[in-house]
């Protein structure tokens, strides 16, 4: 009886649907893959996978900026507008009817004027005249010009120390007081009380009344009324003799 190899045969028949099982696998893999890779494509034809892209459809790139409407601040308030107030009417008044004057049979009395302001009163006033200069200085004859005088009290004793000013215009020229003051008993030749002013070296016309003197006590205070006078060219007038008087 012939012996039979049932041992290759058998081995050879296995080995095969392996390789076949294998190559099945690979083309399922294949086929998965390439059914992905075009779904995905159709999914996205844009894709980078896409070998051939479609153009880009218009109205696909960047977008356009948007334009904001301008509008009032957020933190804008309307400004509230002030109500007009009520105008309150006054309401006419009475006018009262005139009354009849009444009648007096009395006269109106006299309204007395005012009075005048009195004067002020010094206590000393003063006589003026014109005499030759040469009675007091007989040297100089009419070479001279000047003022002098005395003051008194009121039993005609000499007052000394008393403070006396000149002033005024002469020859066109104006005499500052304070340059032209002197005081009562520096001038003996008019009396113990006596002082002077000497004007120029010549007689000589001032304008009427353009020169005065006053006499003062030693304070400053006026004891008289400034005295006006006048000078003359004329050797016979060439002196104003001043003298003061205490009348009070």
């Amino acid at each position: 009886m012939d012996k039979f190899n049932f041992g290759s045969p058998s081995s050879s028949s296995r080995s095969l649907p392996s390789l076949w099982d294998i190559l099945s696998i690979l083309v399922l893999l294949i086929t998965v893959c390439v059914t992905g890779y075009y779904l995905l494509i159709f999914i996205n034809p844009y894709s980078r996978l896409n070998p051939l892209p479609p153009p880009t459809p218009y109205g696909m790139g960047q977008p356009a900026p948007t334009i904001t409407p301008l509008g009032p601040p957020p933190t804008w308030t309307p400004t509230a507008t002030t109500e007009p107030t009520a105008t309150i009417t006054i309401a006419p008044t009475w006018t009262p009817l005139p009354t009849n004057t009444p009648y007096s049979f009395v006269k109106p009395s006299n309204t007395p004027k005012p009075s005048a302001t009195p004067k002020v009163t010094y206590p000393f006033t003063a006589t003026v005249s014109a005499i030759e200069s040469a009675i007091i200085h007989p040297a100089l004859g009419c070479n001279w010009l000047g003022v002098g005088g005395e003051a008194t009290d009121l039993n005609n004793s000499p007052v000394l120390y008393l403070v006396v000013r000149m002033g005024g215009t002469l020859s066109g020229k104006t005499l500052d007081p304070t340059l032209h003051t002197t005081v009562t008993g520096v001038a003996p030749q008019y009396g113990r009380a006596g002082f002077e002013f000497q004007l120029g070296n010549a007689p000589a016309a001032s304008e009427k009344n353009a020169l005065w003197v006053q006499l003062l006590d030693q304070a400053g205070l006026p004891l008289s009324d400034k005295v006006y006078f006048s000078t003359y060219n004329d050797c016979k007038k060439n002196l104003i003799l001043v003298r003061f008087k205490k009348v009070k």
